[in-house]
């Protein structure tokens, strides 16, 4: 292919042959057509044998149990080979796989991996139908299903089940993620070159995807239901019993692969510590993992919001510069740009440091940026220069390589009295996950990981995983979610004092012990849910009787607790959720992928993983339908599942100079080449290629060139706040932002009055403390307007605000109240001494 006029060439890197195994039967990549009816075929014209994907969600409280059925039908006249690859949250616990042929239900065996892969082969080279399900080798958020021997006419329906814990947003939300948008990853080595996210996958249009997608959530809590959002169109919810302690609600139908389906699920009552006891199976050892009862334990620590020390820490970002950093945070056509956000957060961050501390900012792709050689202390002139750095910043980096900046930040010399607190933002596409978190975690001592996985896509195995492993947090930024909320939510956890001593006691009947399956816990944060799992050995009380979980630790010195009484007569299940759940948690522990995990430590996920019938990285589930025992002439036609993968992460940054674009017979032609080479080479490759200039996420229709001014959702709530500024984008809270000095004072200057919207002469004259430092009125002032005007968003400015504040209590202690009455007066507002936190 030639240079696309006005770029680059699109270089192409050699590829790495695949080993010999059943992935050899992949195709070559398919260019999709899109001049040729869509309908139920490839861009090969080749019929797609997934015809829909049908999900059944149960949510209890905050575990959720789902059954997802994909049926498949082969419309040829030659028996094919089925694949599926599709993402699937990090945390779900993968307990069933079976098949429903002709009435009949096929379980498949979870065996090692290794072993199904041969008996699959050997099914199949037998004249056996045959099915395979296993997690990649590379990144625990990625599956493959595998439908062999499926003969002409022949209609099959696979099923696979899975538990998971939902985690608890700021706001009490449950979250509830159907993840739908698997995109490219960026390879790391070449090892990662067999993951099952190299396959030559056909990359189609969101509207001609050829299978469909329904949804059926029935929720219960005895908290009662209050609420139930998505950013998908659901049916009217349903309430199935008095007190709303039951509800049911639906996909609507239509629903397009454009983004993952996420539900927020409210309930009526503040969460309570609760604990739950389970059965264990009655065919396993009484002592064994499975055959023991099992506890769950969930606390909500009601931690006391505690400042640490003003001038603690060294603090680095890391932010993803790649060229899908330039697309949209969302699928809204009117979501802000990922850099644009990218930058303001950084500008949030920075103004919200404290004096004293020390910081630095990376920014990588395929190669990396640092700001300083080394972490610098918090000044007024290292933020000056920060600041100026982070106007300039793009998303030119190309791909993502984020391996190599790690490696940097952690060979670099501690700071005594500074721990090392770690941001890291990414869209998530790299491929070998597993070396990434284990380098956090061989880090793990000495820094805490705060990670942002951004927009739809993103890898669940990567953000969750190097958050786990460090102690830190990890956030998703979908939807209509802001990356600015979110980071500055996370940089109070860090600020905040930690809490230390942390230790877990049971009161349990003579005779019964109880062991801890989860992770030492070694951090807590004000607003966090913690989850434990433990083992029950012993012998369980015959009469009612109870038990007693205590949660201590320590805050500045002070000694603090939780405590749980729980009955102690166990509930069956059959799904035996809590027991999976734990098994989930164990092997998440221990499980780094087949490259880097010790030998030890994968014999014990293999016995973790068969005993508990949990899926794992050495493990994989094999289905063999003997009844059909005809010989296959000649290979399986394989027939891999076209993708979906939304438009803003096609190559997404604008190299053109004015004037100079491709010119194509059509979009589709470009389309088609850039999707060829997305599907076998990944996004990285295309640095210089803007496909959002030729496509809107409605597909196909003409649309004008994508605007690169920020669209921040301060100028949407506030449009009378848009002005001339061009600091970061045409708003004015953020340029009044940007004025603040570092030790969070403003400066009584043009620039202020300007924002304020009078002049420097009146603002003078209405100054009530003359004698004063023209700082003080001037700081009043900037704090007064940005609560009258910036007042939805102040959780993004409340730290910058409460620098002020102690700045003002520093220089004018006794003078505040009038000089807030004052400015009240001046600005015609009515803000209260109490809102400022005085």
């Amino acid at each position: 292919m030639g240079n696309l006029p006005g770029t680059k060439s699109l270089k192409k890197k050699k590829a790495v042959p695949l080993p010999r195994d059943y992935k050899h039967k992949l195709p070559q990549t398919r260019t999709v057509n899109m001049e040729q009816q869509c309908g139920l075929i490839t861009g090969d014209m080749e019929p797609v044998p997934l015809k829909n994907i049908s999900v059944n969600l149960c949510i209890n409280d905050f575990v959720a149990g789902v059954s997802a059925t994909l049926n498949y039908e082969n419309e040829e006249e030659v028996p094919v080979e089925a694949i599926f690859v599709f993402p699937m949250d990090e945390d779900s616990a993968v307990y069933s796989f079976e098949a429903l042929v002709d009435g009949k239900k096929i379980v498949a065996e979870l065996q090692e991996k290794m072993q199904a892969q041969r008996n699959y082969e050997d099914a199949l080279s037998q004249g056996h139908q045959a099915y395979l399900l296993e997690e990649d080798d590379y990144s625990r958020d990625v599956f493959s299903c595998n439908i062999g021997n499926l003969l002409p006419g022949a209609k099959v329906g696979v099923t696979l089940r899975y538990v998971q814990e939902l985690p608890l947003d700021t706001d009490g939300a449950l979250r509830y993620v159907l993840p739908a948008i698997l995109n490219p990853r960026y390879q790391l080595s070449e090892q990662s070159a067999n993951s099952s996210l190299n396959m030559k996958t056909p990359i189609v249009p969101l509207e001609a995807l050829p299978y469909t997608l329904s949804m059926v959530a029935t929720i219960t809590s005895q908290h009662g239901i209050e609420r139930v959002h998505s950013n998908c169109s659901l049916g009217p919810i349903q309430y199935l019993a008095d007190g709303k302690t039951s509800a049911q609600v639906s996909l609507a139908e239509g629903h397009k692969f454009d983004r993952d389906v996420e539900l927020l699920i409210y309930y009526s009552e503040v969460h309570s510590p609760s604990v739950a006891v389970e059965m264990g199976m009655q065919d396993m050892k009484p002592d064994s993992l499975m055959g023991s009862p099992s506890a769950m334990v969930s606390f909500y620590p009601d931690l006391p919001e505690v400042e640490g020390s003003r001038a603690c820490g060294e603090f680095i970002f890391l932010m993803d510069r790649s060229g899908s950093m330039g697309s949209r945070l969302s699928h809204h056509n009117d979501s802000q740009l990922r850099i644009e956000a990218a930058k303001e957060t950084l500008l949030l961050l920075l103004k919200s440091l404290p004096m004293g501390c020390y910081f630095n900012i990376y920014g990588f792709g395929s190669s990396y940026e640092k700001f300083f050689p080394e972490s610098v202390k918090y000044t007024q002139e290292t933020m000056e220069e920060a600041v100026k750095r982070v106007k300039d910043l793009k998303a030119d980096l190309g791909g993502t390589e984020i391996l190599t900046p790690l490696l940097n930040i952690y060979k670099g010399p501690s700071i005594p009295e500074h721990p090392l607190q770690l941001f890291v933002f990414t869209d998530g596409e790299v491929d070998d996950t597993f070396s990434v978190i284990k380098e956090v975690k061989l880090n793990s001592k000495k820094h805490r990981c705060f990670s942002f996985g951004i927009g739809e896509g993103a890898s669940t195995s990567l953000i969750k995983g190097i958050a786990r492993v460090s102690g830190g947090t990890a956030e998703f930024i979908t939807g209509k979610g802001r990356m600015q909320t979110k980071a500055l939510g996370s940089l109070k956890f860090a600020l905040n004092c930690s809490v230390e001593d942390i230790s877990v006691s049971w009161e349990l009947p003579p005779g019964l012990s109880a062991s801890m399956l989860s992770s030492e816990q070694t951090v807590i944060f004000r607003g966090q849910r913690l989850i434990i799992y433990a083992q029950l050995t012993g012998t369980m009380p015959q009469v009612e009787s109870s038990g007693k979980v205590c949660f201590k630790y320590t805050l500045k010195g002070k000694s603090l607790e939780n405590r749980v009484t729980f009955s102690l007569q166990p509930k069956t299940n059959a799904s035996f959720t809590i027991h999976r759940l734990a098994a989930k948690s164990l092997i998440q522990m221990k499980d780094l992928g087949s490259h880097e995990t010790s030998d030890g430590e994968k014999e014990d996920v293999l016995n973790i993983s068969i005993q508990s019938g949990v899926l794992s990285s050495f493990t994989a589930f094999i289905a063999v339908n003997k009844e059909l025992n005809q010989p296959v002439q000649g290979p399986l036609a394989p027939r891999v599942i076209p993708r979906p993968m939304t438009f803003s992460y096609l190559p997404t940054l604008c190299q053109y100079s004015s004037g100079s674009r491709p010119s194509y017979d059509s979009k589709v032609e470009l389309y088609s080449i850039l999707c060829e080479d997305i599907s076998s080479k990944g996004h990285e490759m295309y640095d210089d290629v803007c496909c959002e200039d030729y496509f809107s996420l409605d597909c196909m229709e003409d649309t004008e060139s994508m605007s690169m001014m920020n669209n921040s959702d301060f100028s949407t709530k506030n449009p009378k706040l848009q002005n001339d500024h061009k600091g970061f984008g045409e708003n004015a809270i953020l340029h009044l932002i940007s004025l603040q000095k570092a030790n969070g004072s403003w400066e009584l200057d043009e620039e202020l009055t300007e924002i304020l919207g009078t002049s420097l002469e009146d603002i003078k004259a209405a100054n009530p403390a003359k004698d004063q430092d023209p700082s003080v009125w001037a700081t009043v002032l900037a704090v007064l307007w940005l609560h009258a005007n910036g007042k939805d968003l102040k959780c993004e400015w409340e730290l910058l605000e409460r620098k002020a504040v102690a700045w003002l209590h520093d220089h004018a202690d006794s003078s505040n109240p009038m000089l807030v009455q004052a400015a009240n007066s001046f600005l015609k507002l009515s803000v209260t001494p109490d809102d400022l936190v005085f």
